[in-house]
């Protein structure tokens, strides 16, 4: 897997990402939004959401490891914070009507098989599946996206894969992406607005829930800065 740590790359050096062509939008029913952990259905395609004005969101893990040395949440009490959380952004995000699968698998330890056998009977053809990508570099979101990319396989739905820690990794041009593969979904002001809030719900990845160094944001600020770009990115 590819290490995840520091501030990675700059948003500056992705000044030239609003170059990839245009998604055509021919979505007819709501989509499915797959996320391995409560926030990535908000980061990745949060916009898209919101424009299409309703989802079904399957929650593959109630996110209970994202702070495994926490001196203030035990595992269950940060699940359910997380939960909450997610239920706060879809709020904010004015996706209605919106379905919440929680599927439960152990945050770090997804199943991909089973996965795949749940959200097949979700899908049909045409219908939108957004997962995360099959290479993001993060063990969660790259099993998520081959589990989406099987029930799609089966069922003829359409997937489109959505980058979240690629852009912490990866640089412009960097030969691990597939860029061909990349459309962009432009984001207007009150659609941006309304992403900003959502994620802004997400309150223990976003600050620190204590004073030690276990207690951390996931998502500091140069992180954060990916995510409010004009414009989201997925991969067809």
């Amino acid at each position: 897997m590819i290490a995840i740590e520091g501030d990675g790359t700059d948003e500056a050096a992705w000044s030239s990402l609003d170059a990839f062509p245009a998604l055509e939008w021919d979505a007819h029913d709501p989509p499915l939004v797959v996320a391995p952990h409560p926030d990535d259905e908000i980061l990745g395609v949060g916009g898209a959401m919101a424009i299409l004005g309703a989802a079904d969101v399957f929650a593959v893990t109630d996110g209970e490891a994202s702070h495994p040395g926490s001196t203030v949440y035990t595992p269950a009490k940060l699940a359910a914070l997380r939960r909450e959380e997610t239920d706060a952004a879809l709020d904010r995000l004015g996706v209605d009507p919106v379905l919440v699968h929680r599927l439960g698998q152990p945050d770090g330890g997804i199943d991909e098989a089973a996965l795949a056998a749940a959200l097949t009977p979700l899908l049909w053809p045409g219908r939108w599946c957004f997962a995360t990508w099959r290479g993001d570099g993060h063990p969660d979101h790259e099993a998520v996206g081959r589990a989406a990319a099987t029930a799609c396989a089966r069922t003829g739905a359409r997937l489109l894969e959505y980058p979240v820690w690629m852009w912490h990794w990866a640089r412009p041009g960097d030969p691990r992406v597939p860029w061909e593969r990349a459309r962009r979904i432009d984001l207007d002001a009150d659609v941006r607005e309304r992403k900003r809030a959502a994620v802004a719900e997400f309150r223990s990845q976003t600050g620190p829930l204590g004073p030690e160094p276990a207690d951390a944001p996931i998502l500091p600020p140069a992180v954060l800065a990916r995510f409010e770009r004009p414009f989201e990115t997925v991969l067809v």
